[in-house]
């Protein structure tokens, strides 16, 4: 008598699994994704049980750590954000908006691996698998960047059990990119590809394959409108480093972000320039950032911040107009839309600036997108200096973040911030009180402010 398959009933758009079909998905609340899907079924009868096991090993925390080799693609910022290179048998996810440039990319880094060697002094053997492109289209991409030449071995398929039977051989190669997951299917499964339940085999599928023959797998991902990464969470637990590739395509700056790394520091950002020739790497992006500003504009503020391990100076823009609508306007990019609205209220209940009839407008020049809070200072020198047309120095920085009472308080790595902007060219910091500690010394004068009054009145004259 032959075993019927078990199923389970998973909803496509969050994952989550449900004994019976519904109409609506009690966890996200979206109305007919719930599909029904046949359970895996496992490769021994007692893997669930506590026989016919193998006992596993401990070891102690004593003892020299395995030096990692990692891969160099020469291109310094995707080794920067990958924690100095690629180690054999991880698995790097890559997520971004259509048409950013996450296919261009792959395609220079394997292109450039491709003329390495490997971790036994081999050539480094490349693959470069498309679900989204043909042979043809990938390859017009490659004349257009000049990469005809590179050993690069190319394939359009989109069936798993495919892939998995050209990889698992003894000649696997040393990189393998996978273009894109979202495309990938899976034929043991009833769901079209895309779906939840088919991106999450497929990437256990080929995550199980990379972990066992030893080569870095590259799955390009796409993004949801909300910007995170489209399919399963678990996709993300499963790997070992999630990179968000950002930018808008009305800029031609790009950047390469790290989220996740276990061989490497989170946080960690690449710049990239897009060109007529493909990304081309930006060894100073403080510098490009601020090739364009203009000094003595009301409105404009220069802040020093720390991306990962990388200090950066970016140019912070506001204008504040006389109200156009029934009600003020806040509009916003780059920044957190509520954290401006707090440092209104702070500007306002603190210290006395009125914002009634008033429309702001912020933007963070070049497209970047600031996240940390140390930029609160410096949003608030900009939207002051606009209010009352008294431009911010040129030649000055400024940093800090801001508390409910309008105080000031310090943050990270004021020396590397101060060093950055020195290098530069500017002369002025206004920065927080700095903490009891041995400061090195700048060539920058340092003005410390303890609270947003202070800012306030510099641009009012204490009025």
């Amino acid at each position: 008598m032959v075993k019927k398959a078990q199923t389970r009933f998973v909803c496509q758009e969050c994952g989550s699994v449900f004994a019976k079909w519904a109409g609506k998905c009690p966890a996200c609340n979206a109305w007919n994704t719930i599909v029904e899907e046949e359970v895996p079924q496992l490769e021994s009868p007692t893997a669930t049980g506590g026989q016919g096991g193998r006992k596993l090993q401990f070891s102690d925390l004593k003892g020299a750590p395995e030096i990692l080799f990692r891969l160099k693609s020469n291109i310094g910022e995707l080794d920067r954000v990958c924690g100095g290179g690629l180690v054999p048998g991880s698995v790097i996810l890559v997520g971004g908006d259509p048409g950013i440039g996450k296919s261009t990319l792959l395609l220079q880094a394997v292109s450039k691996l491709a003329s390495g060697v490997n971790k036994e002094g081999a050539p480094t053997k490349c693959a470069y698998i498309s679900g989204e492109e043909s042979v043809d289209q990938v390859r017009l991409r490659a004349q257009r960047l000049g990469l005809a030449n590179a050993p690069v071995d190319l394939a359009s398929a989109i069936n798993v059990r495919d892939i998995v039977a050209t990889l698992d051989t003894s000649d696997a190669p040393d990189i393998v990119v996978i273009d894109s997951i979202q495309t990938m299917y899976v034929d043991s499964l009833d769901s079209a590809p895309g779906t939840v339940g088919q991106v999450r085999a497929a990437g256990h599928e080929l995550i199980r394959l990379a972990k066992r023959k030893g080569f870095v797998l590259f799955l390009v991902g796409h993004v949801t409108k909300e910007g995170t990464l489209a399919g399963p969470r678990v996709l993300e637990h499963m790997v070992d480093t999630v990179l968000y590739f950002e930018g808008d395509r009305g800029h031609h700056f790009r950047i390469l972000r790290s989220v996740k790394n276990r061989f490497g520091a989170t946080d960690e950002i690449g710049v990239f320039e897009m060109t007529e020739l493909g990304l081309s790497e930006v060894p100073n992006p403080s510098a490009l950032f601020l090739a364009e500003r203009r000094g003595n504009i009301a409105g404009s503020c220069v802040f020093a911040g720390v991306e990962g391990s990388r200090p950066m100076l970016v140019e912070i823009q506001a204008l504040v107009a006389p109200q156009g609508g029934s009600a003020p306007r806040r509009a916003v990019v780059g920044w957190d839309s509520g954290r401006l609205n707090m440092i209104l209220a702070v500007l306002e209940a603190r210290c006395g600036v009125s914002f009634a009839n008033k429309d702001i407008y912020l933007n963070v020049a070049g497209g970047l997108k600031i996240t940390e809070p140390a930029c609160d200072m410096a949003v608030a020198a900009a939207i002051v200096s606009s209010l009352v047309q008294k431009p911010v120095p040129a030649d000055m920085v400024v940093f800090g973040e801001i508390g409910l009472s309008g105080e000031a308080r310090a943050v990270s790595q004021p020396d590397l911030r101060l060093k950055e902007s020195a290098k530069l060219g500017f002369e002025r910091a206004m920065i927080p009180p700095r903490r009891q500690t041995k400061n090195k010394q700048t060539d920058i004068k340092i003005m410390e402010v303890g609270h947003l009054k202070t800012l306030v009145d510099l641009f009012t004259g204490g009025q």
